[in-house]
């Protein structure tokens, strides 16, 4: 007797249809599961074996013969045990096989029978979607996930629940779709208004908020550019919806996604340990997964202490800033990863942290400083569209009352994407002069002229100017002077 059920492996982001063919036969009663199965796959045997008997289901006392179809697919992870235990249950007749027609499932089953979540959930159902399935049966946590696709889901909480809906003696409970255009939780952020002083680093966090532009904070330790950096999210807009989509669609197969907040509606915010390694930041391993880039698309990737990361790992980051994707490319083929996020970092200006700060001596020597500095390469410093020194705060800049809340900025913020989504401002005949200019006579290269004319542009959408004029492109330069990193 032979049944067949359709689920989905992950291959990257992308969901590839696999079909979960049971086949039982009489001889010496065994249980094998074939199809390139990893480990994980293959212990669902013992859980299939387990839930079947926990929903008060019979187990097939014959010879079993799993074949997940493709054989040359890899298949991993605990989401093949809902459709295995369902093409078991329907070659041994005892829920109907043409029932699962225009069906697909995905889950883990618990010992005791009970369905829980997996990652990729939203993929899987994209992949069904895509099939012509109509139907999708997964966890009741993953259900709303499911229903973005645009797919029917069918929530389960247990085995038993599955087998009596297949049998058609219950309807499942209603899911309500969530729309990409909602709004969603609000999700609480550090605030600007805990910041005081630091004028100058303040108006570069609006500009790069504005324009989405890559910002390096330097200075000595305690100025405040962490904290300046962590209060970004909170003046960033939200996620539009083919962005919250997408941004979901990488959180879900990493199993990112918090309880009850099926949709990702505000930019991400990765911040990974100076120790991270390449594979961990730009994605990768034996089985590619997406990195701590790709988890940081359409949001903020931050990088604190810039130059204490390994250098590859930095210089592996030079080709996702211009083209917004990671291409991981292995023995078994080649995966590509978006990769489009705004770059956030911090450092010292030497390894000690006392340069730039007056209170204190530096006590680094000039080859100990160029070290330091070589772990950044120059053609990383040129794709950061803003550089900024953030200087020691005096007294009474720190007695001063609460700055600008980030509410306040976020909203000029809007106002100023609002206006970058209609006709753009051009730039007077004098800015040109003074960009010209610029070229001439600082160490500015083409990819940094380009940059200091997009900064421009955000200015002059943040003043709401009808054009880019001197004033604007005067502010991008400044911001992208070499002594703003003090000398090497």
């Amino acid at each position: 007797m032979l049944a067949r059920t359709v689920t989905h492996a992950l291959v990257g982001l992308d969901a590839r249809r696999v079909d979960v063919e049971a086949h039982l036969q009489n001889g010496l009663p065994s249980f094998a599961i074939v199809g390139l199965a990893d480990r994980a796959c293959q212990e669902a045997k013992e859980r299939v074996r387990s839930g079947i008997a926990s929903a008060a289901l019979e187990w097939p006392m014959r010879r079993i013969t799993v074949n997940l179809a493709p054989a040359e697919l890899r298949k991993e992870g605990s989401g093949f045990d809902l459709p295995i235990a369902l093409a078991v249950l329907a070659a041994s007749r005892q829920i109907p096989p043409e029932r699962l027609a225009g069906h697909a499932a995905v889950g883990e089953l618990g010992l005791d029978g009970r369905l829980r979540p997996v990652g990729g959930v939203l993929a899987a159902a994209e992949g069904a979607r895509r099939g012509g399935l109509g139907k999708l049966l997964c966890a009741a946590e993953c259900a709303a996930e499911a229903a973005l696709a645009g797919i029917e889901a069918v929530p389960v909480r247990h085995l038993a629940e599955a087998v009596a809906y297949l049998r058609g003696e219950r309807d499942p409970p209603a899911v309500e779709a969530l729309s990409p255009n909602g709004h969603g939780p609000v999700v609480a952020c550090p605030d600007l208004t805990d910041v005081r002083g630091q004028e100058r680093a303040r108006r570069a966090l609006e500009l790069a908020a504005a324009g989405g532009h890559n910002l390096l904070l330097a200075g000595p330790p305690g100025t405040g550019k962490t904290m300046l950096a962590r209060r970004l999210p909170g003046i960033l807009p939200r996620l539009q919806p083919d962005e919250a989509l997408e941004v979901t669609r990488i959180h879900s197969v990493a199993g990112l996604l918090a309880p009850g907040r099926p949709l990702v509606t505000v930019p991400p915010f990765r911040a990974p340990h100076h120790t991270a390694s390449v594979s961990s930041i730009v994605g990768g391993g034996p089985h590619p997964r997406p990195g701590e880039a790709s988890l940081a698309h359409r949001g903020v990737l931050f990088l604190d202490e810039l130059a204490e990361f390994p250098r590859n790992a930095l210089e592996a980051l030079r080709q996702p800033l211009e083209d917004g994707a990671i291409a991981v490319a292995r023995v078994g083929g080649r995966i590509v990863f978006p990769a489009r996020f705004q770059l956030v970092a911090t450092m010292n200006l030497c390894p000690c942290g006392a340069r730039g700060d007056p209170a204190a001596e530096c006590s680094c020597s000039a080859a100990r400083i160029a070290s330091y500095r070589d772990k950044l390469s120059r053609a990383l410093l040129d794709r950061f569209d803003l550089l900024v020194t953030v200087p020691r705060p005096r007294a009474k800049e720190l007695e001063r009352p609460a700055g600008e809340p980030s509410e306040a900025v976020r909203v000029r913020v809007e106002a100023a994407r609002e206006r970058a989504s209609g006709k753009p401002p051009s730039r007077s005949r004098e800015a040109n002069e003074l960009l010209s200019r610029a070229v001439e006579r600082l160490p500015l290269s083409a990819r940094g002229w380009a940059r200091v004319a997009r900064v421009a542009r955000t200015a002059a959408l943040l003043a709401g100017a009808q054009e880019v004029g001197t004033e604007h492109v005067a502010e991008a330069l400044s911001f992208r002077s070499p002594t703003e990193l003090g000398p090497r």
